[in-house]
């Protein structure tokens, strides 16, 4: 079953650089749904929206090694910035593998008036899949 999302619009990822790090960016639209309740009259992008950017960007980046990987955990947040109608939000992600098998995405999402949200995830594969990656 796929995942619900409070987004009405889909996260675009970037083209891949290379190394460790990719990025996305979603476009926050006002016919967001999520806007209208939301501090009525000055609309803020709620910040539980921002951590689904991070999961959608996260998804569509699983290394080579974590494909087949699922979210497990959502380890951190912190909401440095409003996010407003309009703004574009360029996320940049940087996965590594954890000491204990599994696989973290770093998230640092900004706009153009600067930091918005830091947001760390944890996605590990089923147990299968991990023992024959040990």
């Amino acid at each position: 079953m796929p995942a619900a999302s409070p987004l009405r619009s889909a996260v675009e990822v970037l083209p891949a650089e290379g190394g460790p790090s990719v990025a996305a960016r979603f476009t926050v639209a006002d016919t967001e749904t999520v806007l209208p309740g939301h501090y009525p009259g000055f609309p803020i992008f709620p910040g539980v929206c921002l951590v689904e950017c991070a999961r959608q960007g996260a998804q569509a980046t699983l290394p080579a090694g974590a494909k087949g990987a699922s979210l497990t955990a959502v380890e951190s947040t912190r909401f440095t910035g409003p996010v407003f109608p309009g703004d574009r939000v360029d996320i940049a992600m940087e996965w590594k593998r954890t000491p204990a098998g599994d696989w973290q995405c770093r998230a640092k999402l900004t706009t153009g008036r600067g930091p918005a949200a830091g947001v760390r995830l944890r996605y590990a594969l089923p147990a299968a899949d991990r023992e024959a990656a040990a």
